[in-house]
């Protein structure tokens, strides 16, 4: 699991740098602020998790725990329906992909709350 987690971070990761220059030299005399702005959080959002996944496929090889590869799962779904959507609504202006950007959300607060049953389940801190 811990080099699933490393190879998927490495993706987000070089996807997010791609994206991010994407952005700031294709994008932006195309895109209006605002879709701009979705596409960017897409980004930041995007890079935020790939930097979680990065320390959690380390974290893994130490401790194991269901919690923490729900984590790891929750927060790359979160990344494709949070950022996918916010990337598919500022290329495409259609808007039903704004009501799945939520969902995403979601699955990235479940997967920072399956991370801190994980971690006080199994004593992480001590």
């Amino acid at each position: 699991m811990s080099q699933l987690f490393l190879i998927v971070s490495a993706i987000l990761g070089g996807t997010g740098v791609m994206l991010g220059a994407f952005a700031a030299h294709g994008l932006k005399s195309k895109l209006s602020d605002d879709l701009l702005s979705a596409f960017e959080t897409g980004v930041t959002y995007q890079f935020y998790h790939a930097l979680a996944l990065f320390a959690l496929a380390f974290w893994l090889k130490q401790s194991y725990s269901v919690w923490f590869v729900a984590s790891g799962y929750l927060w790359l779904a979160g990344v494709i329906l949070f950022s996918g959507s916010l990337y598919a609504l500022a290329l495409t202006g259609i808007k039903w992909f704004g009501p799945i950007t939520p969902i995403g959300g979601l699955l990235f607060i479940v997967g920072w709350l399956s991370l801190l049953v994980g971690a006080v389940k199994s004593g992480a801190g001590s």
